[in-house]
């Protein structure tokens, strides 16, 4: 057993669990042996007086079944349609799973808009936070009903990384079809290695984890390890299992080594670098130069106009942008202090200058350290 890993899974108080739909769906629609089967797992976690948030797929898997639709529809309203149906058929299947242990269920539907606007991302953390002090478990799914492009997480497994960081969870657990990250899919490949650990998402993970894909969700493993990236990043662990095995819950709260762990950074994020990083949806792109990309990644210092080479977009004082390298590799997102077209016309000053450019100046930084959330691992 990893001592690293088992310390870790020991100061688990409240946790986030995402159940892929790979789990959740049969050959007819719904499986809904496993619902009842991560329900079961669930009370024994809660009846260790762990906190619980569960996010689950699932929706056009009983969407289908209930319908008699052969296969879910090509086009997005029609998936929107199915979905609809499914979630009310879903939720009933969760609420009857956990009755029988005395749980009580609340739904509650998100967009990246819920998350993305600072007023409503507190509102829903206040929510749920309700919604455990009650002793009712939240159950948290995509709003594919209303979801377009511009609002949609994009997967599940997006979704619970965000809810994760929203709940400021002690660990992110992911369960899916295949025992964690593999060196080869091993749907495919006999000689497949299952990969026990990663300290460091890098490329060579990356390359791996696009290479197995998934049956039926949106995310494949290649959205998991961005979810794990982003998790990671806030100094929360995550861990990638089998969700079709029986206990796989209670044994990995027992700190037996199943799946795949990612190791978290040491420090943690404060809640609102989080929300500035890894919930809200940038409205612009800086780009900088190579001296401003080492003060602010390795510094910690401020933006100051002087690094700043280009500005896209259209945003105003306060908006969120991506701050990019020569490299064009992002390098973190900010809240600036000054619109798009005022940074084009200071942008390569000093400082001391900006007052003369202006006409007046509130702040010497266009984005300050306090408001900038850096999202790269190294340079």
């Amino acid at each position: 057993m990893n001592l690293d890993r088992q310390n870790y899974i020991s100061d688990v108080k409240r946790v986030v669990i995402k159940v892929g739909s790979n789990v959740l769906t049969a050959a007819d629609g719904l499986n809904l042996y496993a619902v009842r089967a991560i329900s079961r797992q669930i009370w024994r976690l809660i009846d260790r007086e762990l906190e619980v948030i569960l996010v689950t797929s699932g929706a056009l898997a009983a969407g289908l079944k209930k319908i008699g639709l052969a296969s879910r529809p090509d086009d997005t309203p029609g998936r929107q349609a199915v979905a609809a149906v499914g979630q009310a058929g879903l939720i009933m299947e969760y609420e009857h799973a956990f009755d029988r242990f005395g749980i009580k269920v609340a739904q509650v539907l998100l967009t990246s808009d819920d998350l993305s606007d600072r007023k409503r991302y507190l509102n829903t953390r206040n929510t749920i936070y309700t919604l455990l002090g009650w002793n009712i478990l939240p159950i948290v799914n995509e709003n594919d009903t209303v979801k377009v492009e511009s609002i949609q997480f994009g997967d599940n497994d997006n979704l619970a990384a965000m809810i994760t960081l929203l709940m400021d969870a002690d660990l992110y657990v992911n369960l899916t079809d295949i025992d964690g990250l593999f060196t080869k899919d091993p749907r495919r490949h006999t000689d497949a290695e299952l990969i026990p650990e990663v300290r460091t998402i890098g490329n060579e993970v990356e390359k791996i984890a696009g290479r197995i894909p998934g049956a039926l969700g949106t995310g494949g493993m290649q959205a998991k390890i961005k979810a794990a990236r982003k998790v990671t990043a806030v100094g929360t662990p995550m861990v990638i299992a089998n969700g079709g095995r029986d206990d796989t819950l209670v044994q990995l709260m027992n700190g037996d080594p199943l799946g795949t762990f990612f190791f978290p950074r040491k420090k943690r994020l404060a809640r609102r670098k989080c929300w500035i990083g890894y919930s809200v949806r940038p409205e612009g792109i800086l780009r900088i130069d190579t001296g401003a990309a080492t003060a602010i990644v390795t510094g910690g210092k401020s933006l100051l106009p002087s690094g700043i080479t280009g500005v896209e977009g259209e945003f105003g004082i306060g908006a969120p942008v991506e701050c990019r390298s020569p490299e064009d590799t992002t390098l973190g997102v900010g809240l600036v202090n000054y619109r798009a077209g005022d940074i084009r016309r200071i942008m390569g000053l000093h400082s001391r200058q900006i007052a003369v450019t202006l006409d007046n100046q509130p702040y010497d930084e266009v984005i300050h350290r306090d408001n900038l959330t850096i999202t790269v691992g190294d340079l």
